[in-house]
């Protein structure tokens, strides 16, 4: 195959600006290759490299609390659990391939996000995601939104892990650029974990798996610019998955680590063999010689340049202890999957890269890596023009609404709010047997098995919040993450996030960044939940708009009894509903504001951490002591879309409700108000004085505001609304859109 002359404009075709092209040529003292050009223009990628974000991120609390490793140095976070045990969890996007093929870029996202868990040594026991889409009116949206759960949910149940939660969103803003977010979470003893490393002169290297193909070349190029109408003619840099591929993966993975064959291992996920090479490399401080002839290929006649691009899936870089490759050949093909030995690590720090015996790359491994000579920018930032605007607001130019269970039927029946049950139905939530509490109540609940523990696990961000204050906003969705954890009985171990944003050459992009940056420290420090790693994905942009920044924050927590274990449906009746916080009626932002005025306007709701660590410390202390019946936050919709969903997310066994919501100002402001640091609990009546002395005790505010019972929900005498309608209201929004039933 003739090879094109490289030169400058070939260069800026691969994505690089003329200074890192020059840099390329200063570094190895000559011209690249062609092939030379394609490894350092995915691995200087912003996908890769993070150029414009690894400086900021720095900054975040990235050790401490009880993890095993820090942020960013193996392919997933590590948390210990005791008992010998470390959670493993990872969250990352796919959002420009879902965009252009929305079931096959969401089902490799979910693929490539429970390699990084295995890779680690740990056994998958739970999927999760984050997902945001435009308005279901439009029939594209209706497209994409429909592919993608298809996606998530063939992979996933395919692969056999249970997807336990997540959450949907809709808004314009993510019209032509949909976030697809994918997170896994895993067990492994912390005696039997694997690194992402290579070293030892002579070792082999060995790729396992998939063969290689010609799917996904240039993935991690096409995720680093805007979505545009060239994007439908970049699907072949969409890969495809084979889920049944994978689970034979994972089975032989960890055994060759279990039986200590192996010096370190990594899943090819974005740039191939170009990153997993030259990341295990510079890790190690070593280098590798490889020959491409010995890679198993799917396709004729691929070139080298091809072959260290290519993302084909269902594929790992093993390096084995010298001696060892014998046995891990043995596995891998006792698992009918290829496992080839193409190369030995050296100890120069230099990738070697032959094919038909002709040298193809010579670069230093750690001139191509995040963190080693990959770039590093810090950009221009401004403060956009709107956000002061939005915040002068007069929210009392609003009208008055009069017909307060109207506007109720529409906010509950809003897709932000309603129940997701469409898409969750879809998904496999039981498989494994691990799972005590699914999708749909605050907090995913993942069993411990031959333990008496549990993991709580949740995603969370609300865009609009982070749209109006980047900083505030990012701070409520690390609150309101711990807060669902909290409530469902555990105790918040430490977050992954997943950070997207706009082009960051924009100054107003990049000041919400670095904004959403030092919310997101300051929020992760107070509750002593460090950042074990994520994913930044910029370019969240199409021709239209950009999408919300929308930092999706992945906190996992610890139930240390299954005793402990708490749930938001309302449990009895006759049981005493409480009120935890203060309501200080803000709209800023809120699903009432969109839905009945269709605006976006004010600031997010405030958060003051002091406040919400006091509420959350003292509602943990009630659970352990055994006097909550059920716990649930308020956030969307508020306080009143929280008590309906209290009565009825039990779809078997739904409970009304009779309430006296104090009032501030306005009763629908007071309603629909989304205040932080609140809570709603029931309790038995049997434990009201146990309550109130053990609550009294704390800094936090608490009112009685009504009793469980009947078959209506009724509130302030203002609305009432039998269960019947409330559960058609909730239940149906979404599959009506859809044009199904459940």
């Amino acid at each position: 195959m003739l090879e094109p002359e490289v030169n400058l404009d070939l260069a800026k075709e691969h994505g690089f600006t003329e200074e890192e092209y020059n840099w390329v040529c200063e570094r190895l003292g000559r011209i690249p290759t062609f092939t030379e050009l394609g490894i350092y223009s995915v691995m200087w990628s912003e996908h890769c490299s993070y150029k414009n974000s690894i400086a900021l991120l720095k900054t975040l609390p990235r050790e401490g609390g009880k993890l095993l490793v820090g942020a960013g140095e193996e392919n997933a976070g590590l948390v210990d659990i005791g008992d010998g045990l470390a959670v493993a969890f990872k969250i990352e996007s796919h959002n420009h391939p879902s965009a252009v093929e929305p079931y096959q870029g969401a089902a490799t996202g979910v693929g490539g996000i429970l390699r990084d868990i295995f890779t680690m040594g740990a056994r998958p026991i739970a999927a999760l995601n984050s997902l945001r889409f435009g308005n279901l009116d439009d029939a594209r949206t209706r497209y994409l939104f429909e592919g993608v759960v298809k996606g998530i949910a063939d992979y996933g149940n395919c692969f056999g892990v249970p997807t336990v939660g997540g959450e949907v969103y809709f808004d314009e803003s993510y019209k032509g650029n949909p976030l697809v977010n994918a997170m896994a979470i895993g067990i492994v003893k912390v005696d039997q974990t694997a690194s992402a490393t290579a070293k030892g002169n002579g070792n082999p290297v060995l790729i396992v798996g998939s063969s290689t193909g010609r799917d996904g070349i240039h993935g991690a190029t096409f995720a680093s610019e805007e979505i545009s109408e060239k994007s439908e003619a970049k699907r072949p840099s969409v890969q495809v998955g084979d889920p049944f591929t994978e689970k034979l993966l994972l089975e032989a993975t960890l055994e060759i680590i279990k039986n200590d064959w192996i010096i370190g291992i990594q899943d090819m996920g974005a740039a191939g063999i170009s990153c997993s090479t030259s990341e295990m490399s510079a890790k190690g401080k070593s280098g590798m010689d490889i020959d491409l002839d010995k890679v198993p290929l799917r396709e004729e006649g691929m070139s080298a340049y091809e072959i260290m691009l290519s993302e084909s899936q269902e594929r790992m870089l093993v390096v084995a202890k010298k001696g060892y490759e014998d046995k891990v050949i043995e596995t891998f093909e006792k698992w009918d999957l290829n496992c080839a030995v193409i190369g030995t690590v050296n100890d120069s720090g230099i990738l070697k890269i032959h094919q038909n015996g002709v040298m193809k790359a010579e670069l230093k491994a750690w001139d191509l890596v995040l963190g080693g000579g990959a770039p590093v920018y810090y950009r221009e930032t401004k403060k956009p023009d709107y956000i002061e605007k939005k915040h002068s607001f007069d929210f009392n130019s609003l009208s008055e609404s009069k017909n307060l269970t109207e506007v109720f039927e529409k906010v509950v029946s809003s897709p932000n709010i309603a129940s997701k049950k469409w898409v969750y139905n879809q998904y496999d939530s039981m498989v494994r047997t691990n799972t005590i509490v699914g999708p749909g109540s605050d907090a995913a609940v993942i069993y411990i098995k031959d333990t008496n523990k549990a993991l709580a696990a949740k995603t969370d961000c609300n865009g609009r919040y982070v749209y109006l204050n980047p900083k505030e906003g990012t701070k409520i969705a690390v609150a309101e993450s711990a807060r669902n954890v909290v409530c469902s009985g555990g105790t918040p171990l430490a977050i992954t996030n997943c950070l997207n944003f706009g082009n960051p050459y924009k100054p107003e992009n990049y000041w919400m960044f670095k904004q959403a940056i030092e919310g997101m420290g300051e929020a992760c420090r107070y509750f002593n939940t460090p950042v074990t790693g994520g994913n930044v994905s910029f370019y969240n942009e199409s021709p239209e708009t950009s999408v919300y920044p929308t930092p999706t924050i992945g906190m996992v927590g610890l139930i240390e009894s299954l005793d402990h274990i708490t749930t938001a449906d309302f449990k009895e009746e006759g049981d005493l509903i409480y009120l935890l916080g203060i309501d200080n009626e803000e709209l800023g932002g809120s699903e009432y504001l969109k839905v009945i005025y269709n605006l976006v306007e004010g600031n997010s709701p405030a958060l003051d951490l002091q406040k919400e660590k006091d509420l959350q410390t003292t509602l943990l202390s009630l659970i352990k002591k055994g006097l909550i019946r059920s716990a649930h936050d308020i956030s969307e919709g508020g306080l009143i879309t929280s008590l309906a969903e209290s009565c009825i997310i039990n779809y078997e066994k739904p409970l009304g409700a009779e309430v006296l919501i104090p009032i501030n100002n306005r009763i629908d402001f007071s309603l629909f108000s989304e205040s932080q640091s609140r809570v709603i609990i029931s309790i038995s009546p049997k434990v009201k004085d146990a309550f109130e002395k053990e609550i009294s005790k704390s800094f936090t505010p608490y009112k009685f505001i009504g009793k469980v019972g009947g078959e209506k929900l009724i509130v302030n005498q203002e609305i009432s609304i039998s269960i019947n309608r409330l559960k058609e209201l909730y239940y149906q929004s979404i599959p009506s859109r859809m044009n199904v039933t459940v």
